[in-house]
């Protein structure tokens, strides 16, 4: 009995927060009008979970998000000064988060995967990026490097035209790991942006090296259909078929 009950529990609270998720996704399309997030989702094989302001895909196996997707506008860009919180653990994972302690001299910063620059609107914005179902664990030198570089350049372009924002990583079976749950440590990351370049939508999207490297970030444009690969996830299929085609086969930064 106790076990029935227990199960019946668990599927009231996640239709609860599919409910409550779908609510602030809709909240969030009334300040963008350019993008739903709920529109251009990546397919999943994990729990998809919905905060305020961004979503992920969790893979327990590796004890992270296989992708993170959120809007990125001007609004969210402001030059705002928080305090940076403490991370704490995302209790909307059912199967349980990792906890931030995995990471306690690891050697590995607790790398965001949608940044806390991104989140600046509001200080709630910017709190909520602080789960450890966000992040990743990222070496210093690329974490402040080339990741960062990336993420400034990514925000560039939110100030001239709303973007729809997906990052992960490529999650594998031969990863080393750090901490008592075994958090895998990706040997790449990817970033793909979205815009709608005045009705003729275009992708840039990047697949950068965990390392420390003085190349240019420019140097590690793909394809989506490359990360696709690499992953086994759908990007943006909801998109015509024709523009899904054209713009996920290409690494061009033209119109950028």
């Amino acid at each position: 009995m106790a076990i029935g009950f227990m199960f019946a529990l668990f599927w009231i609270q996640k239709i609860q927060n599919q409910s409550i998720s779908n609510e602030n996704i809709a909240v969030e399309s009334q300040n963008d009008a350019t993008f739903n997030r709920a529109d251009y989702l990546p397919t999943s094989n994990h729990q998809v979970v919905h905060h305020r302001t961004y979503s992920l895909s969790y893979n327990k196996k590796h004890e992270q998000a296989e992708w993170t997707a959120h809007i990125l506008t001007t609004k969210d860009i402001q030059p705002a000064d928080y305090k940076r919180p403490y991370f704490e653990i995302d209790d909307m994972v059912s199967t349980g988060a990792a906890s931030w302690r995995n990471y306690k001299n690891s050697g590995y910063d607790r790398g965001h995967l949608v940044p806390a620059g991104d989140r600046r609107g509001s200080l709630a914005d910017y709190e909520e990026t602080f789960l450890t179902s966000n992040i990743s664990p990222q070496l210093h030198e690329f974490n402040a490097g080339n990741w960062n570089d990336l993420e400034q350049k990514i925000r560039r372009y939110a100030k001239m035209e709303s973007l729809y924002v997906v990052t992960g990583s490529i999650l594998t079976d031969d990863l080393s790991s750090i901490g008592n749950e075994e958090v895998s440590v990706p040997e790449y990351f990817y970033k793909i942006v979205y815009k709608d370049n005045n009705g003729k939508p275009t992708i840039l999207s990047f697949l950068v090296p965990h390392a420390k490297t003085d190349r240019s970030i420019n140097d590690f444009k793909v394809s989506v259909d490359h990360i696709e690969e690499l992953t086994g996830i759908d990007f943006f299929s909801q998109l015509p078929d024709d523009i899904e085609i054209r713009i996920e086969s290409t690494y061009d930064a033209t119109g950028w």
